[in-house]
């Protein structure tokens, strides 16, 4: 889609208000875009958490620069349907600052189908998830619940084994990694594998990054019973 196909509308106080948010979870700032697979990162990292959007013609540091570029709205659809699996969907909106800075927001919804992978430069998929002003590379195990809540139609219902319950007293107020969980319930880590993905398709367990890699620990209050939904 062309830039020029993008009717603009007034928008300074809008884009002074998302400005000052400044970069989060949920927003990114593009001066220019020329590489559509760092921007399928993005995307990517939006889509598998709870979407976002990419104010393009800001700079890092929040000033308001305006678009330069105008196929910089066509190297966001590459990036989302060329570089994505599967292919993302993109909103884009034109706002002018002033008569002669405008500024497009690119909206990414939550995607509805997860994982969104990223087709990288030697061919494999990665993954990608939004935390904080990062896209960081999703941890193996978020990915494999993904693909299984997918696979399940998002109706799992399931009864806790002990080993289960167990997993879930370990981890409560606890970020522990793949081995540590393992070594904490005395079994082979393709065990505790498994038992981490079984939960966290229900919603019992979450990955946190901790700055340098993604732990495990108990999802919100988790629940009371024996049954999970």
């Amino acid at each position: 889609m062309p830039l020029k196909d993008i009717a603009a509308v007034k928008g300074r106080r809008y884009i002074e208000k998302l400005v000052a948010e400044g970069e989060h979870e949920q927003q990114d700032f593009k001066f220019m875009i020329s590489d559509a697979r760092k921007i399928a990162r993005s995307v990517s990292a939006f889509a598998n958490n709870s979407g976002g959007r990419l104010l393009i013609g800001v700079k890092d540091n929040g000033v308001v620069a305006g678009v330069r570029n105008e196929e910089d709205v066509y190297v966001v659809e590459q990036a989302a349907g060329r570089y994505c699996e599967p292919p993302q969907q993109v909103e884009f909106k034109a706002y002018r600052v002033d008569a002669a800075v405008t500024v497009i927001v690119a909206s990414i919804a939550r995607a509805q189908s997860r994982p969104v992978s990223v087709i990288e430069e030697d061919g494999r998929r990665r993954a990608y998830y939004r935390v904080a002003d990062e896209n960081i590379a999703a941890h193996p195990l978020m990915v494999e619940a993904w693909e299984h809540a997918e696979a399940d139609g998002g109706g799992v219902v399931m009864t806790l084994t002990g080993l289960e319950s167990d997993l879930l007293r370990l981890v409560d107020g606890r970020l522990l990694d793949l081995r540590e969980v393992a070594v904490g319930l005395h079994i082979a880590e393709s065990r505790a594998r498994s038992l981490i993905v079984r939960l966290a398709v229900v919603g019992l367990v979450d990955f946190v990054y901790t700055g340098n890699a993604f732990k495990l620990t108990r999802a919100g209050a988790g629940e009371s019973s024996d049954e999970a939904r």
